[in-house]
């Protein structure tokens, strides 16, 4: 089957057409609505210093001797404050599908309980937000327990003991 000039004309005219986005500049904020997946550790509506001091705190609880020691507690700084970032995130979205939950179609204001139960088995259970909340907050969490747990295995070497092994819990979640 051979196709006319006019339709490969066509075609060629259509591959030059942009599929992409129209404002690239608004595409770079994607990251920043949240705020979870920002390259910055800090957003604009959270306070640097609040991060500085969390990082001290933990400087001294921690105590890091060595480069390699200090970039495990940084990363553990960052994560903490970003897990703190999504808990309010998280918080917030749940206030405001809350306060979209509070009427019914008609107007009528709902009892709160019946508007936390909308809120719970309509809105939050089939709503990808939702679940990318939760995917995000394990994430982090999976980054502050890995950082620290090596960051022990470390200080436990660097004093001479033996470093802690890696702890697996195999549960079961079968009905025998």
């Amino acid at each position: 089957m051979t196709i006319s000039t006019k339709k490969v004309e066509a075609n060629r005219q259509n591959a030059k057409k942009s599929t992409g986005p129209k404002n690239t500049s608004l595409v770079r904020l994607n990251a920043v609505k949240h705020g979870l997946l920002s390259k910055d550790t800090v957003i604009k509506s959270e306070s640097n210093k609040e991060l500085q001091e969390l990082g001290k705190r933990l400087r001294m609880e921690l105590a890091p001797q060595g480069e390699l020691e200090i970039i495990l507690v940084d990363r553990i700084v960052s994560s903490i404050w970003r897990m703190k970032r999504a808990i309010r995130v998280e918080r917030d979205y749940i206030q405001a599908e809350f306060n979209d939950c509070k009427y019914d179609y008609h107007g009528n204001e709902r009892e709160d309980i019946e508007a936390w139960n909308n809120v719970v088995t309509k809105e939050l259970g089939i709503s990808n937000t939702w679940l990318n909340l939760t995917r995000y907050e394990t994430a982090i969490e999976r980054q502050i327990y890995k950082a620290l747990h090596e960051l022990m295995r470390i200080q436990s070497a660097r004093k001479g003991e033996k470093p802690l092994l890696p702890l697996v819990i195999d549960v079961d979640v079968s009905k025998d």
